[in-house]
């Protein structure tokens, strides 16, 4: 699987950037504030895989995209994890197993932890 962790020069850069938005940008917006002048393509194809790994939320705005940080500048990594987790979770056959393991191999603290934030969970949805 090519989803990994934000990294790289130029996604770090287009992260600063579009951190530095008070609104969503477009290809455009950011391609202006990158340093060197990479071409559009290369930005729009950054902003796109920055999209899928979770660290950006997109939106359409008539044919073209807008993008925001999906999470605080200091939780994007956060994000993408979550994401990742999330779609390796759904490519398992047996979810159940899969999620079991997961519990199992949690250390006291981390089993604690997620007890709470279920717990928190389902004061939320009801």
């Amino acid at each position: 699987m090519t989803d990994r962790r934000v990294s790289g020069p130029l996604e770090t850069a287009v992260l600063a950037v579009v951190a530095r938005a008070s609104a969503p940008v477009s290809v455009a917006d950011v391609q202006k504030e990158l340093p060197g002048g990479p071409a559009y393509t290369t930005v729009m194809t950054t902003l796109s895989r920055l999209s899928a790994k979770g660290a950006l939320t997109q939106s359409r705005e008539g044919r073209a995209f807008r993008y925001l940080l999906a999470a605080p500048v200091g939780s994007v990594d956060d994000a993408v994890t979550a994401r990742r987790m999330r779609r390796l979770l759904s490519d398992g056959s047996d979810r159940a197993g899969v999620l079991a393991r997961f519990v199992a191999e949690l250390d006291p603290e981390e089993e604690r932890l997620l007890a709470e934030l279920l717990d928190r969970t389902d004061h939320q949805a009801g």
